[in-house]
């Protein structure tokens, strides 16, 4: 019987993408025929994966797991070439078994998953065992894990069609505070992957960025006050441009001003002091709302509440805050879309026809 050495394992490996084992034991079983191994093993359907290799999996499954203590909390999107295979049973559980082994091992990056030991074997052979089996190129894309703090609490949301995927971490200041935020914590993610905030809060912003963004926002209103201009529709009328777009740019001078100007204002009207306060209230939370637009669209404590368009997150987590007789501080949050910027290829057979001609 010849000799089955470690260099022709990884010729075998590297033309066919086998797994290294069934490499070995192809060429064990055609006694070291390289070309009798490359067909044995297509013949058992474990020489597809490297052929898929080079195909797009744009589609595929977000999976959501939440440790049984709510200290820990991993989703991870791993891709597919379509939909109909994210519907498949294996596949399913591949993402549910692979999100586990992330969360269970501590792992950090797609590399040491790939090197890490599944069910007895390389994770990467693992996956590429799966590959031949399902028939399509499967891709681990991201995974991300939050971890609780002491008196800390985590949860997760997974979307019924199971392309979106949030998880959020809070540090409470206490342990029963974190046991009863459980659900609210559920109730958040589950407005994150509605509206698909891409900041924490406005302090998370740059500046820059927001005064770029200002600019944007400014150009978009005017052109919508043009239209409304040409329509002149009465209950339509013209959209004020603030003077703003985020909280991050409203400093204490800013605000003072602001209250300052409230202020004479009332006096002009002639309302009497003694009723001043609430109104000054009502009208620097107005003030606010008009000059961080931009907070509303981009960050999730800026967001009006998808269960409740009245109030924002910030608003929502300070009443939670008061029922519950503690501190809800939301330290982070990771939202997963099948897909997001991945570009899907298409096929043009008379395109690729008139490539070769």
């Amino acid at each position: 019987m010849a000799e089955i050495t470690a260099a022709m394992v990884k010729e075998l490996r590297e033309s066919t993408g086998a797994g290294m084992m069934d490499c070995k034991n192809a060429l064990s079983e055609t006694d070291g025929d390289f070309d009798k191994a490359v067909q044995l093993l297509r013949e058992k359907g474990l020489g597809k994966a490297a052929k898929k290799a080079d195909r797009l999996a744009a589609e595929g499954l977000v999976s959501v797991k939440v440790s049984d203590d709510f200290t820990c909390a991993t989703v991870s999107e791993i891709n597919s070439e379509t939909d109909f295979v994210a519907k498949n049973d294996q596949f399913i559980a591949l993402t549910k078994d692979t999100t586990a082994h992330i969360q269970c091992n501590n792992l950090q990056s797609v590399e040491e998953l790939h090197s890490s030991v599944i069910n007895g074997v390389k994770f990467e052979e693992y996956l590429k065992s799966q590959i031949a089996t399902i028939g399509e190129n499967l891709v681990v894309r991201r995974f991300a894990t939050l971890k609780a703090s002491a008196n800390g609490v985590v949860n997760g949301y997974i979307h019924t069609n199971g392309r979106v995927g949030v998880i959020i971490a809070a540090a409470c200041d206490n342990a029963d505070i974190a046991s009863k935020s459980r659900d609210f914590l559920k109730q958040l993610c589950m407005h994150i992957a509605a509206m698909k905030p891409s900041y924490l809060s406005y302090e998370d912003l740059d500046l820059s960025f927001v005064e770029n963004e200002y600019k944007a926002l400014v150009a978009e209103l005017e052109k919508e006050n043009e239209e409304r201009r040409r329509l002149k529709d009465p209950n339509k009328p013209e959209l004020k441009i603030p003077k703003f777009a985020s909280r991050k740019q409203l400093n204490e001078q800013i605000l003072k001003q602001a209250e300052e100007d409230i202020k004479a204002e009332l006096k002009a009207q002639g309302k009497p002091e003694k009723i001043w306060d609430n109104i000054i209230l009502g009208k620097m939370n107005s003030f606010i709302a008009d000059n961080s637009q931009l907070d509303s669209k981009l960050t999730l404590m800026g967001q009006f509440y998808v269960m409740d368009d009245k109030k924002t997150i910030e608003q929502v987590i300070a009443e939670k805050e008061k029922e519950l007789g503690g501190k809800i501080k939301i330290v982070e949050f990771v939202r997963f879309e099948v897909g997001e910027g991945l570009e899907k290829k298409t096929e043009d057979f008379a395109a690729e026809v008139a490539a070769q001609l």
